[in-house]
């Protein structure tokens, strides 16, 4: 046999195509693996990713914890955590010579905060293990072939295989090929989006941002769907990690309501509504003088102070003696 005892190849040029082809070379030295990459670069998400420090991975090290940060596949990612995790990644890039630091969301970059790092890494460590990286090679076509498989590319060759991943991401291309070998696929649907409001008043408070905010979000049918965490007023709506998470959980369901729904915002959810009738209560004993629109005793934006007393039909000269119990 003019080959080796194992031929592997990997479709996609981006972090997975090239954690899976790394690893595939290490755990069997004799194998021959090429990793295929669509365009003239590789890795050029892992680039941008972070702002351009590239976000490496979360300090979440305990699997049945981690999997509750997923919307969906919760359930099959807890083995697969189980056997790597976190600290595995930690401990991988380590030993390549790289190492992480844990910024207080939780999000772990490397120490040079430099997305370079990471590719860089991830090229050596390709390269040491042997596997054979080629550019500009977009797929067309896999057929299952004896006890392997044919890769037809879009410069006419055809590559033959024992062994193949498909680490092609969100690539309708990929999904094409997995569904031509026989996958059944979960049609996708948008995820991580931000909410469209169709509030011109709203829409003038752009770039305020609160820092924990609690949402629900209530559909047609079903429980509402809740988050908590920082929101920033957009020129068309809401956005932030609240609402990022909000629409990947809730994805599906959002989808199949066409987006439509009704979402409830407390802007104070430390603190209780008896709690926040008690501050007003004494604001209105202490400071009646004052106005309304020019006073705020909460935690909040001035321009967001604003924006409620007017939803609540407060006149800007209103003082606070005069607000009704």
């Amino acid at each position: 046999m003019s080959r080796r005892s194992l031929e592997c190849v990997v479709i996609g040029g981006g972090a997975a195509g090239f954690f899976g082809a790394i690893a595939c070379a290490e755990a069997n030295p004799h194998a021959y693996v090429t990793l295929l990459e669509a365009g003239r670069e590789p890795l050029t998400k892992v680039r941008i990713s972070g702002g351009g420090r590239c976000n490496v991975t979360h300090a979440c090290f305990d699997a049945a914890t981690l999997v509750q940060h997923y919307p969906r596949g919760g359930k099959a990612l807890r083995g697969a955590f189980t056997r790597f995790q976190p600290n595995d990644t930690i401990r991988w890039f380590a030993e390549h010579g790289v190492r992480l630091h844990t910024e207080a969301d939780g999000r772990m970059f490397p120490t040079t905060n430099d997305s370079a790092t990471i590719v860089d890494c991830l090229t050596e460590a390709a390269r040491q293990a042997g596997v054979e990286i080629k550019t500009s090679r977009p797929v067309v076509a896999v057929r299952a072939v004896d006890e392997g498989f044919a890769i037809e590319l879009k410069t006419g060759a055809t590559l033959t295989c024992d062994r193949l991943l498909l680490a092609t991401g969100s690539s309708p291309q990929g999904h094409r090929l997995a569904q031509g070998l026989g996958h059944q696929i979960e049609p996708p649907v948008p995820s991580l989006f931000t909410f469209n409001i169709a509030d011109p008043h709203l829409h003038a408070l752009a770039g305020v941002s609160v820092e924990s905010a609690h949402l629900r979000l209530q559909l047609s049918e079903g429980k509402p769907l809740e988050q908590t965490g920082a929101v920033l007023i957009t020129h068309w709506g809401l956005s932030g990690p609240a609402v990022l998470k909000l629409s990947a959980w809730g994805a599906r369901s959002l989808h199949d309501h066409r987006y439509r729904g009704t979402l409830w915002v407390n802007w104070l959810p430390s603190s209780s509504a008896d709690q926040i009738r008690q501050v007003l209560s004494e604001t209105k004993t202490q400071h009646g003088k004052k106005a309304i629109a020019t006073f705020n005793p909460l935690p909040l934006p001035r321009r967001l102070w604003h924006y409620l007393g007017d939803r609540s039909a407060i006149a800007q000269e209103t003082r606070w003696a005069d607000l009704s119990k």
